[in-house]
């Protein structure tokens, strides 16, 4: 596998320059599969040779990268050695390389494949917590949660491949002046058998009917801060309805998360910090850091100057808490709980600034914990609307997902011979959606579009689940062919050599993502393997060739389609067999 080669590579390095093969290690990068033209298998840049002192820094950069390369001396693991444009470019015996990367699948596994490499070795293994999704109670999960819920669910599942113990949390809205309004309203028109019948619509029914009523209403925004203050002050009648409310969503909840494949270890809220909120405060009182505003409510003096040019507002004029007090309580509480050693958020980009003062705050405190906490932001969905053009929950949307799904799926042969259509359906429909959000920087904005989505063939997620379902469908095809004795020469086609030097990039994939927490790295990754998997299906037969030759290649296919099916699995995917 990769390491292999690199590690060969650097001790070749590290003896010409009279260097620690490490400090190359890290400065080898496999060369990515361009246009389908033949290329060497991994680089090196001099320029940061020079900058670091391994190389002097003056004289021309192409003559030394050329010199350089003339000292390196080919052998059994490097057969060609070349210098272009302060690159130097290192090709390995092709037999080799076959035998190196395909070794791992010989049992049909090959599960850990590039999270062994020396490049991952830089990230600390240790507990992270993730909190994620954090929809309001009360409501219908609405699709705009969708990107906050996949992209936890995605970073969660790549810090674990790589060793960590991961903590998955759900901190749902479920406290503040929108259960004063939910409250105040429900008195008005809330109705016990609707409640029954379709509990969340009727709640936002009356959610939406109790807001129009406060924009005009002095009475009704006086009620719900009634509410609200009754609830902070522990009233039984206002808790139990509250946590009525409460029940009756987590459960819905509970519902759409096993369809998008989405699991949590803890479902917390804003309400379990309540009494955490006011030890905050009182903190902050005690240590001079809490002053009062003109108008009466108790802020924190962000401004480097300390003139309140700056301010992070923590209560109300009347006493009550907020978002942020409660999430320096929360935060303080995970971390006595759990002991993570980094907690990441994943919110919105319009949280930005309320994440960086919550920072702020606890380091003021004293946390010097909250510098491995992290906030990753993403940008807004554009155009997610049902076929009527209404706004759309997700489930709406999940369900118009998997109808389309069905639909195309219906047009081909296959689909009356599966066990399961619709349940096919609703993950390739699942796929499609992950891939069109993941394709591109998580901060950007982006446009749904529901054609393009679902396409079986392009860059969908929908082509990702049809080549799986291919290669699945070639073994399956091939029992028997596995038996020969695997032959490594036998795959010398320029078709299966940029599978095999595809796969060699794999643990930098991994590395790239773990850096930025950015999944259009795998994806990308992903959609290149299947688009280089097609060409070599139609050049590369299995069944008619020689049996050693079959057997060469069935384990091409199935190292392609066990570091396809890794991939998809780290994205939230789930793979299927057949489509």
């Amino acid at each position: 596998m990769a390491c292999f080669f690199r590690r060969r590579i650097a001790e070749k390095l590290g003896r010409t320059l009279q260097q620690s093969e490490d400090v190359f290690i890290p400065a080898l990068t496999a060369i990515p599969v361009l246009k389908k033209q033949q290329s060497a298998d991994f680089r090196l840049a001099v320029g940061p040779l020079r900058s670091c002192g391994i190389l002097p820094s003056t004289g021309d950069i192409q003559l030394q990268t050329e010199h350089l390369a003339a000292q390196l001396k080919q052998d059994g693991v490097v057969e060609d050695v070349s210098a272009a444009s302060g690159m130097i470019h290192f090709k390995v015996n092709r037999t080799l390389l076959a035998e190196k990367i395909l070794e791992p699948f010989k049992d049909g596994d090959g599960d850990n494949f590039g999270l062994d490499s020396e490049l991952l070795n830089c990230f600390p293994r240790g507990t992270t917590l993730v909190e994620y999704s954090s929809p309001n109670i009360a409501k219908k999960f609405h699709a705009g949660h969708l990107r906050s819920t996949i992209i936890g669910n995605f970073i969660a599942n790549l810090k674990e491949s790589l060793g960590n113990k991961v903590i998955r949390m759900n901190y749902l809205g479920d406290w503040g002046m929108q259960f004063g309004l939910l409250g105040a309203g429900f008195g008005q028109f809330g109705c016990a058998e609707k409640l029954k019948q379709n509990p969340l619509q009727h709640l936002f029914e009356v959610y939406v009917r109790v807001n129009k009523e406060a924009e005009h209403n002095e009475d009704v925004d006086r009620a719900a801060r009634d509410f609200f203050r009754q609830l902070e002050q522990h009233e039984s009648e206002a808790v139990s309805l509250w946590r009525r409310f409460r029940e009756i969503t987590v459960n819905e909840y509970r519902r759409v998360y096993e369809r998008l494949g989405v699991g949590f270890d803890v479902y917390c809220g804003e309400s379990f910090h309540q009494r955490g909120a006011h030890e905050v405060v009182q903190q902050l009182q005690s240590r001079g850091l809490l002053k009062t505003s003109e108008k009466g409510t108790g802020v924190v003096d962000l401004s480097p100057q300390g003139d309140m040019s700056s301010v992070s507002t923590l209560l109300r004029s009347d006493g009550t808490s907020l978002y942020i007090t409660r999430d320096i309580a929360a935060a303080i509480d995970r971390k006595e709980k759990y002991h993570f050693d980094e907690m990441i958020y994943v919110t919105d980009k319009s949280q930005e600034k309320h994440f960086h003062q919550l920072f702020q705050i606890l380091l003021t405190m004293g946390h010097s914990w909250v510098k491995r906490c992290r906030h990753v932001p993403f940008g807004l969905v554009r155009g997610m609307k049902t076929r009527t053009g209404e706004v759309v929950f997700l489930e709406d949307v999940l369900d118009e997902a998997r109808a389309r799904m069905l639909h195309n799926m219906s047009q081909t042969n296959t689909t009356k011979e599966m066990e399961h259509p619709a349940d096919t359906a609703e993950k390739v429909g699942m796929s499609a959606l992950l891939v069109q959000d993941f394709k591109g920087p998580l901060l950007s904005d982006y446009k749904f579009d529901w054609d393009r989505m679902l396409q079986a063939q392009g860059d969908t997620g929908v082509f990702l689940q049809y080549t799986h379902a291919r290669l699945c469908s070639l073994i399956r095809r091939s029992e028997g062919v596995e038996g020969a004795t695997f032959d490594p020469s036998l795959l010398p086609e320029q078709t299966g050599v940029f599978i095999l030097q595809h796969l060699l990039r794999y643990d930098e994939i991994l590395c790239h993502s773990a850096q930025d927490l950015q999944p259009r790295h795998l994806v990308n990754f992903s959609l290149k393997l299947c688009h280089l998997v097609a060409s070599a299906h139609r050049e590369l037969p299995v069944k008619g060739s020689p049996q050693n030759v079959a057997q060469a290649r069935l384990r091409l296919f199935a190292a392609a389609r066990s570091v396809l099916a890794h991939a998809m699995r780290i994205l939230g995917i789930s793979p299927v067999d057949r489509m």
